[in-house]
């Protein structure tokens, strides 16, 4: 198989699809049930590289921008990841809070996909986030100045030497401070899609659209829609 030859293979999606019938009763537990056998089956299986991948969509005046950050909130306010706030997915935020993420698991023939509005973690839920950090991801918080221009892997080295000889390692949670730009960002999702790979191309996307103020936990908050594959 040669050229674009390459490109032409199919993979039959033989998933296990996803009926009304087998959808839990709140968006969250059928998020966390999803989730929770992702990273069961990486423990198993190890197909499923990083379950927690999350890919993040922002916009801004040029268009859409999109990355992956590991998912570090869950919880039925919706999923959440951690960054420097003044990074190039900080700043597009802060001015067009609008974001979209998704959850891909190949292997699984699965996805979630969320859209809503971001909004910031609270201070003290992200102080506990980062004290749960080993220490040297404590200290690259400190020495990386997300998104901006590097003159070099040397300078970035360097200032990551600076920073582990300021704040040593003693083995305590508050070796390291929480840097005043690091913070958390968690989606409020109104839209939730599941989508369930399937053979034949029937795939199954059942989406979950809000209608009240709830959170992913209050059943009477959602709606439920079947979209064609």
């Amino acid at each position: 198989m040669t050229g674009d030859q390459g490109w032409r293979r199919r993979v039959e999606y033989a998933g296990a699809g996803l009926g009304e019938e087998q959808l839990a009763a709140t968006p969250f537990q059928q998020i966390s049930r999803w989730v929770q056998e992702a990273r069961a089956r990486q423990q198993e299986h190890g197909d499923v590289p990083e379950p927690d991948a999350l890919s993040v969509a922002t916009v801004d005046e040029t268009g859409p921008d999109v990355r992956t950050v590991l998912m570090r909130f869950l919880d039925p306010r919706g999923p959440g990841f951690v960054t420097n706030l003044t990074s190039t997915k900080g700043r597009q935020l802060a001015a067009r809070p609008q974001l979209a993420a998704s959850l891909t698991w190949p292997s699984m023939f699965r996805a979630i996909r969320f859209r809503g509005v971001a909004e910031i973690v609270d201070r003290g839920e992200v102080e506990d986030y980062f004290r749960q950090r080993p220490w040297g991801a404590r200290i690259s918080a400190w020495a990386s100045h997300q998104s901006a221009p590097a003159t070099g892997r040397a300078a970035l080295e360097q200032a990551y030497q600076e920073y582990a000889e300021r704040f040593p390692d003693h083995g305590h949670p508050v070796d390291v401070p929480v840097p005043e730009h690091w913070g958390g960002v968690r989606l409020r999702p109104d839209r939730v899609e599941f989508w369930a790979g399937r053979v034949n191309r029937l795939h199954d996307r059942l989406v979950l659209t809000r209608v009240g103020e709830g959170n992913l936990d209050d059943a009477a908050s959602w709606s439920l829609t079947r979209l064609q594959p």
